[in-house]
């Protein structure tokens, strides 16, 4: 229950939104939106379908990031008249209306709030996510599928859809890696907080002595590419392997030889992909990846010259990141942030809010301290 003094809140409140009504700039998302739709009435817009899909995507997002900022402040509004309507009528459950409006409104600011903060080259754009289990043997490979589930079901609890491109099973059980799209604004800014080591510590289900084991698992965050970004590798550069996918204890999923593999020589970067019928479909999906994986290796070179001219040594903080121990006691931490919670069931099905949250905060005063 909110036990905040409701005018100061509300204050508080109203200065939040108007320095984010500052960076999101309503007019000029007005004058786009304008643009937009004249676009989007092209008659040829379909004419060249990636484009359309770029601007009939951004006139819906932007479309609703206004309505939701006109929302909000339209509720703002209205809170201060419910605590005053309350308050003349003594009316215990009117006021507690106006506090669980306050308390959701402080939450949707706040979640807005934090939207201003990703405001980096490709923080708009579709995340490509790569999870892979480290050391643990079996368990590490279970634990990476766990993960896999938990970012599935946080996109989905976005709203976001998710598109699996490859999944390498282990042996007895769990996944070697997996590769998937999260398509959703600002999915890449949001998700790339998650980038690095995921410690688990439980007692081992596939030990018969029910010892505690400690496991592994990587994840990586990376941009999709867009047609504006310029990737070229030549055919001399690349080599393409064909073969038959497999599931779980590799058993068939077709009968051709459909599932691509491409190895970008000069790096030794290899992608795959087999979630598509087609090999001429699989190569395309595959060949978007290692352009994604190609931009991002040339991101990382350039922030590394940076780095060094600065003589910033301190670019390591997405190694180990977070643990999750189940045994003997149960908590979720961050090791970056410090925030932690006993709910891990809750976190392991997609509930990770809070700690993308505090990792963007993170990540904007370590950028600031670092500039």
């Amino acid at each position: 229950m909110t036990v905040r003094d409701p005018g100061e809140a509300i204050e508080e409140l109203g200065a939040t939104l108007t320095s984010v009504e500052k960076v999101l700039d309503p007019p000029a998302m007005e004058q786009e939106i304008s643009r937009l739709e004249r676009d989007a009435s092209a008659p040829d817009l379909w004419d060249d379908p990636a484009a359309a899909q770029q601007v009939t995507s951004r006139l819906s997002f932007l479309q609703g990031e206004l309505g939701r900022l006109r929302s909000l402040r339209s509720r703002l509004e209205d809170l201060a008249l419910m605590y005053e309507l309350a308050a003349e009528e003594s009316d215990a459950d009117a006021r507690a209306e106006a506090d669980g409006e306050l308390d959701a409104l402080t939450r949707a600011v706040g979640e807005l709030e934090v939207r201003t903060l990703l405001s980096g080259e490709y923080d708009q754009r579709d995340a490509l996510v790569t999870i892979r289990a480290e050391a643990g043997g079996v368990d590490a490979a279970d634990w990476a599928e766990m993960l896999l589930r938990m970012y599935t079901r946080y996109a989905e609890r976005q709203g976001w859809p998710v598109e699996v491109y490859d999944t390498s099973y282990a042996e007895e059980a769990g996944i070697k890696s997996a590769t998937f799209a999260v398509k959703g604004p600002y999915a890449y800014g949001t998700l790339s907080v998650e980038q690095g080591t995921h410690r688990l510590v439980r007692i081992s289900p596939f030990d018969n002595q029910g010892r505690r084991q400690t496991s592994f698992a990587g994840v990586e965050v990376i941009p999709v590419v867009e047609q504006t970004d310029h990737i070229d590798i030549p055919d001399d550069e690349l080599r393409v392997d064909v073969y038959r996918s497999s599931g779980p204890g590799g058993q068939g999923v077709n009968t051709t030889d459909s599932a691509v593999r491409l190895t970008h020589v000069p790096t030794g970067i290899v992608v795959s992909c087999q979630n598509e019928r087609s090999q001429i479909q699989n190569k395309a999906t595959a060949l978007a990846v290692l352009q994604a994986k190609l931009l991002e290796r040339k991101r990382q070179e350039e922030q590394a010259k940076i780095d060094a001219l600065k003589g910033d040594s301190g670019g390591s903080w997405g190694n180990q990141m977070r643990s999750y121990v189940l045994h003997p006691y149960q908590m979720v931490k961050d090791l970056r942030t410090d925030v932690e919670t006993g709910n891990t069931a809750a976190v392991l099905d997609g509930e990770i809010d809070d700690f993308v949250e505090a990792g963007i905060r993170w990540r904007r005063r370590v950028g600031q301290r670092g500039a």
